[in-house]
């Protein structure tokens, strides 16, 4: 699904030169949910605008979705960002002067779909994270765990194969944010393909692969605790099942 190669990142001013990526290679399959971690200023942000085709890069190569992105003119690029990628960011972005359905319409908008496909989306997206019954309501009588569930509809009403999350449950109490990755993690059970950048160990553990990130690279790539426990438990039940059928052929 996203494939970066030896990817540079480097902003230049008259008087410096500053390399944000440095040789910085991942490998995200269709159906992961990867949880990206490291240190404030290690790289992270600026790995996410450009696997959101939001920057550009300075050298290597970056598919996306088996799309080699390097050189497409400003269209293209908008029109595989709105047709790949759905976007969730920590402070939610929602416009306080729309209601729930408007700011879901937005993007859709933008989209070309016709009225009637949009509603059809609004709604099934807005009833996907528990909200259907609220879709006039402003974005100011929800909590924040609701608008955040409202920005995760926001980007899963464009149908995206890519769901880009930056510190999605930054701004929440432990609650609310575990109430939002419950959320991602049956969304990625459907088959949508997620990226989450995050501060928060327990997120990042609950998450199928880390990537930490320093400096620029990527330091090392390590399957969270819970995609091991589901491995052991897997196993487990499977040597049960071994034992209940050695059971059964002696009786």
């Amino acid at each position: 699904m996203l494939k970066m190669t030896h990817l540079q990142k480097v902003y230049r001013t008259h008087l410096i030169e500053t390399h944000a990526l440095r040789d910085f290679s991942i490998h995200v399959r269709e159906g992961e949910f990867v949880a990206v971690t490291g240190p404030s200023g290690s790289g992270k942000t600026t790995f996410l605008n450009i696997a959101g085709l939001l920057e550009e890069f300075s050298g290597g190569e970056f598919l996306l979705d088996g799309v080699n992105v390097s050189g497409l003119n400003d269209n293209a690029r908008s029109k595989l960002r709105n047709e790949k990628i759905g976007f969730i960011f920590q402070s939610f972005n929602l416009i306080p002067d729309l209601n729930l359905f408007d700011n879901v319409d937005v993007p859709l908008r933008y989209r070309g779909f016709g009225a009637a496909e949009r509603k059809k989306r609004i709604e099934e997206s807005l009833t996907r994270v528990g909200l259907a019954s609220r879709m006039k309501h402003y974005p100011s009588e929800l909590s924040g765990g609701q608008q955040q569930r409202v920005a995760i509809a926001r980007a899963l009403a464009g149908s995206p194969r890519l769901l880009l999350a930056d510190e999605p449950t930054g701004n929440l109490d432990s609650l609310m944010a575990r109430g939002v990755l419950e959320l991602l993690e049956e969304i990625n059970r459907q088959g949508t393909t997620i990226v989450m950048v995050t501060h928060d160990p327990e997120l990042a553990a609950r998450a199928q692969r880390n990537v930490h990130v320093i400096d620029g690279q990527v330091t090392d790539f390590d399957e969270a605790p819970r995609l091991r426990e589901v491995a052991a438990g897997n196993a487990d039940r499977g040597s049960g099942a071994e034992s209940g059928r050695a059971v059964g052929a002696m009786d």
